[in-house]
């Protein structure tokens, strides 16, 4: 490949080592970073053109504090691939390293992309986002090929809250399989989860059709789906009764429903959004309500037109 990139990932977990294989595969120069890695960080990000983040949330402060003081190229791109939302600042992904590096540009990679799926090279597709079009561009060559298919798109903010929302989501439909309550009560469940999710991304600015596209639509069916995400897989369990600490102990990887659900609600709080599913699946993560408890809860809720005129 006559236009290969230097690309360095950040994160030897399931879904960057997916995004690494990938961008090997399409003839490019990759490096992977980890905690536990041999490579320094420094090292890695050496003459990078793109730095992907994989890292769980809970990293991206720090890893993105840690870069401010390497030598990069003014023209390095970012690609961030991490859903959630920091606890401290409520800030999502890309905001973060943003404001890190607010001339370099920023890209969002999200869609319905389980990582194991990837590796067995299934066919998937996701989308890059960015307000700068031709970076978008430049990480969509990055990482198309026959087995993944990239679509670009102008609204990182929506591309990246339909990641990081439908995990919310997507523990409340493992709650609804886990009590084998079927699939009528999980279809209305999804459908309404993903109302909430425009609802909430109006507030962000986010434009609602994205919420229907791969990155919204797409991911929140993949996940809600799949007993290979970690966040169905807390919902499942949590009905079979297990709790929280128990479940966390033993999953693969972080849910980062969890994190996102906490702080959702103290964003919902101040902004008087109505946020019905995520306050309790909130709930049950607290210990507040039982599995059963919550849905009921949802189920009693006051009778109201489906859509305002």
């Amino acid at each position: 490949m006559t236009n290969d990139k230097s690309v360095a990932i950040l994160g030897a977990g399931a879904w960057g080592t997916a995004l690494a294989n990938v961008a090997a595969a399409n003839g490019h120069q990759v490096r992977l970073w980890s905690r536990q890695g041999a490579l320094t960080l420094e090292a890695v990000l050496q003459d990078a053109q793109i730095v992907v983040s994989a890292i769980s949330m809970k990293g991206v402060q720090d890893v993105s504090s840690q870069i401010k003081s390497f030598p990069l190229s003014p023209d390095t791109i970012f690609v961030t691939a991490t859903k959630g939302l920091d606890p401290q600042t409520t800030c999502t992904p890309s905001q973060v390293w943003q404001t890190a590096f607010p001339h370099h540009p920023v890209v969002v990679l999200s869609g319905p992309n389980l990582s194991q799926e990837i590796e067995l090279e299934l066919p998937a597709a996701t989308v890059v986002a960015s307000n700068v079009t031709d970076a978008a561009k430049v990480v969509q060559l990055v990482f198309s090929s026959s087995r993944f298919r990239v679509y670009t798109n102008p609204d990182p903010v929506g591309v990246e809250l339909g990641g990081t929302l439908k995990n919310i989501i997507a523990i409340a439909a493992g709650v609804c399989d886990g009590l084998q309550l079927g699939t009528n009560a999980k279809a209305a469940l999804v459908t309404r989860g993903l109302t909430e999710m425009v609802r909430i991304g109006s507030i962000w600015g986010a434009k609602p059709e994205t919420f229907y596209g791969l990155s919204g639509l797409g991911d929140l069916l993949a996940t809600c789906n799949s007993p290979l995400s970690r966040n169905y897989q807390v919902g499942y369990q949590l009905a079979g009764g297990q709790t929280l600490a128990e479940i966390l102990a033993h999953l693969p990887g972080t849910a980062e429903g969890v994190n996102t659900c906490r702080v959702l609600v103290q964003i919902a709080q101040q902004q008087n959004i109505t946020i019905p599913i995520t306050e309790q699946v909130y709930r049950l993560l607290q210990g507040e309500v039982t599995p059963k408890q919550a849905l009921d809860k949802l189920m009693l809720r006051d009778i109201k037109p489906e859509y305002k005129g």
